[in-house]
């Protein structure tokens, strides 16, 4: 066991919508420390969801990531031997790094040339409730309902 719980760390909110959400889905898009260049990929990306769809950007987006975040997933649990994939519930902060690592990887996946195209097609795609990314929630879902039986071997 360790000794005390680490500080939790705070992110500071945005430049352009002072919203904390951002930043960090900005940091997981980040490569190598060029957080300037992550935040022109991100808000590239919402202009074009916004031409697109012609509605707000970032409320399409976070309907995209409310639309990503799991609710359930497996965990493996050994039992006397046997691993048993075991049905458990997601925490709120975990559920949206989740869902925020799964929409940039598969942004990152798709056939588009820049990433700031791949992002706001993958954000268009999420909000509508379609794409890889939605895919794989409900992958995610589909697995924990599947072994809904191991639910009393619960951590």
């Amino acid at each position: 066991m360790r000794k005390a719980k680490p500080k939790k760390r705070y992110v500071l909110p945005d430049p352009k919508f002072r919203d904390v959400t951002v930043t960090k889905f900005v940091n997981n898009l980040m490569y190598d420390g060029k957080k300037s260049l992550a935040y022109s990929i991100f808000y590239g990306a919402l202009e074009i969801v916004e031409k697109r769809t012609s509605e707000n950007g970032l409320e399409v987006w976070k309907k995209a990531l409310s639309n990503v975040m799991p609710s359930v997933e497996v965990k493996s649990r050994r039992v006397g031997g046997a691993t048993f994939q075991v049905p458990t519930e997601v925490r709120a902060e975990r559920k949206q790094s989740l869902g925020m690592k799964w929409m940039i990887g598969y942004a990152r996946k798709r056939g588009e040339k820049t990433m700031t195209e791949r992002l706001a097609g993958e954000i268009v795609a999420a909000s509508k409730g379609e794409g890889a990314s939605v895919k794989k929630k409900d992958d995610t879902h589909r697995m924990a309902d599947a072994n809904k039986a191991f639910s009393h071997f619960r951590l």
